[in-house]
């Protein structure tokens, strides 16, 4: 359950004081249910210790160029990243050229989440690569972001890189439309090594 109002009192004083564990991660993740300048200074935290920073922008909103550059792997749905580019959801405009729009804004690399279809993969270095979906009999879709972005971090964190660790978490977001509700749905590693034919831990 999601309090929002609670969301709101996390301040970036709040995450000054987890600097240290932040300092010790290998990746800092952070959604947009909290204030921008908190989810900022955990960005910003990340950078400065030289941990992968990860943003999920939900919910959607325009940011500032400031946050976007101190993220390294941004992860919007298709209709997010129209929001966070000031278009409607359903604006027409091409995914691909709205990524590389952000990057131009600061932003490293995009995933961008595609429900059956996948993920968009747009690299730093200016490589496209679009990771296939898996067909599951779908129940439900309620998590499958969160479990996705999840996995990314799990396999980022591994060391995994970012075309294998979207793989990963490509298979931990379908296995999740396949069960009712969110925490019952999700899924156990060995489930989604089984699915995607590879392992998130190279340890």
């Amino acid at each position: 359950m999601l309090d929002h109002g609670t969301n709101a009192l996390l301040s970036p004083e709040d995450i000054n004081g987890a600097e240290d564990l932040i300092a010790s991660s290998d990746v800092v993740l952070s959604v947009l249910a909290i204030e921008p300048a908190t989810a900022h200074r955990g960005m910003a935290l990340a950078r400065k210790h030289g941990v992968v920073s990860v943003l999920n922008p939900a919910s959607a909103q325009m940011l500032d160029d400031a946050l976007l550059a101190e993220v390294d792997v941004l992860t919007p749905n298709e209709s997010e990243l129209r929001i966070l580019s000031g278009l409607a959801p359903d604006d027409p405009a091409e995914s691909v050229e709205l990524s590389h729009a952000l990057q131009r804004r600061g932003v490293s690399d995009l995933v961008v989440t595609r429900g059956s279809k996948g993920a968009l993969v747009v690299s730093a270095d200016g490589k496209t690569v679009r990771v296939p979906g898996h067909a599951v009999e779908v129940v439900d879709t309620t998590g499958a972001g969160d479990a996705f972005n999840a996995a990314l971090g799990v396999g980022l964190a591994e060391g995994l890189p970012l075309l294998d660790a979207v793989r990963f978490a490509v298979g931990a977001g379908a296995l999740v439309c396949t069960r009712l509700g969110v925490i019952p749905a999700s899924p156990e590693r060995a489930a989604v090594e089984a699915v995607t034919g590879q392992s998130a831990n190279i340890t």
